[in-house]
């Protein structure tokens, strides 16, 4: 690996100058700048960003932390924090928990390391209910997603009660009665949704079944195998809500193999908005998340909270979409 060194060394100027030149600092000639830059071109230097931010206490990198990075969510969301860091001047790492603490403790432990200037984080349930513990890092924190309320920190959510009680209550009002809900079993968010979902069924009247409340772990394959589970009931549902995509896609894919047709013989209704949503035969019923803006809005206000640390912190509350199209029996 080249070294500082070996650049000031070939450049026939001291370290001292190449870093002057390497941070665009005043008061250097500019035929050596153009000297020195012409030996990092040709030994490919690469400076070492952590120990310069190790020296100067900066950082031009964030990190983002996400529950689950095959999930369509997340990935929409990635996309737009990296569009605004890079517009202000920032870089971003990735880091992917899998809804496990263990392993979001040890993302929370390397960027601590890397010194980053900020996180953008969507926690783990069994991280927040520890969150003194362990998100003490002395760095500035945007939570996204998940709600967090014991600890000041900036949040970017949607509401979760309102946006499923939504969805169930169009079910409800197309004639559907027997309605089944498949809940992520490991974040608040489909604690969130489940509230909404009973809340709905309540407010109509609708005693709800808890043998068709389920909990699954947000994966296609677990959605898959529960709803194989409810179809394969006597008493099977008439209507399945999903509280994400990939537990939609696996109950879609349940309906199929049991041979059943939608909305004819079972109504499907979901969070999240995919590009396959609407490319499916029937189209899928959906609370659009606005996905981009999250992710967008996260990462400008813990830009925002890297330069002021001492703002106070701010909850944004976006507004979700009920988009209706036919897999729930109905087009508007």
């Amino acid at each position: 690996m080249v070294k500082i060194k070996d650049v000031a060394e070939a450049a026939g100027v001291s370290t001292a100058t190449v870093s002057r030149v390497l941070s665009n600092k005043p008061h250097v000639r500019e035929e050596v700048k153009k000297r020195v830059m012409a030996v990092v071109k040709k030994l490919n230097y690469q400076p070492n960003r952590v120990a310069q931010s190790l020296r100067s206490n900066t950082s031009r990198i964030i990190a983002l932390i996400v529950a689950d990075i095959e999930n369509p969510f997340f990935q929409r969301v990635s996309r737009a924090v990296d569009d605004a860091a890079q517009e202000l001047g920032y870089n971003v790492i990735l880091c992917n928990t899998d809804e496990d603490p263990i392993k979001e403790k040890k993302c929370l432990d390397l960027l601590r390391v890397e010194n980053v200037a900020g996180i953008i984080l969507s926690p783990t349930r069994k991280g927040i209910d520890n969150f003194t513990e362990t998100y003490s890092l002395e760095k500035p924190i945007v939570m996204i997603d998940r709600h967090v309320s014991n600890f000041d920190v900036d949040n970017v959510l949607i509401d979760n009660v309102s946006s499923a009680y939504a969805i169930v209550s169009h079910l409800i009002e197309h004639g559907y009665k027997r309605i089944a809900g498949v809940f992520g079993a490991e974040s608040t968010t489909g604690q969130e949704r489940r509230q909404g979902f009973l809340k709905a069924l309540k407010d109509n009247d609708i005693k709800p079944s808890q043998d068709l409340i389920k909990y699954s772990t947000p994966r296609e394959n677990d959605g898959f195998n529960t709803a194989l589970s409810l179809l394969q009931r006597n008493d099977r549902p008439d209507a399945i809500f999903t509280s994400n995509s990939l537990l939609a896609s696996g109950t879609i894919r349940a309906i199929r193999e049991s041979k059943l047709s939608i909305p004819n013989d079972i109504a499907i209704a979901s969070f999240d908005d995919t590009s396959w949503a609407q490319l499916i035969d029937p189209a899928l019923t959906v609370i659009e998340q606005p996905t981009y803006e999250i992710g967008r809005t996260a990462a400008e206000l813990l830009i925002k909270r890297i330069n002021d640390p001492s703002r106070s912190n701010r909850e944004v509350v976006l507004k979700t979409k009920l988009v209706i199209r036919q897999s729930c029996g109905c087009s508007n």
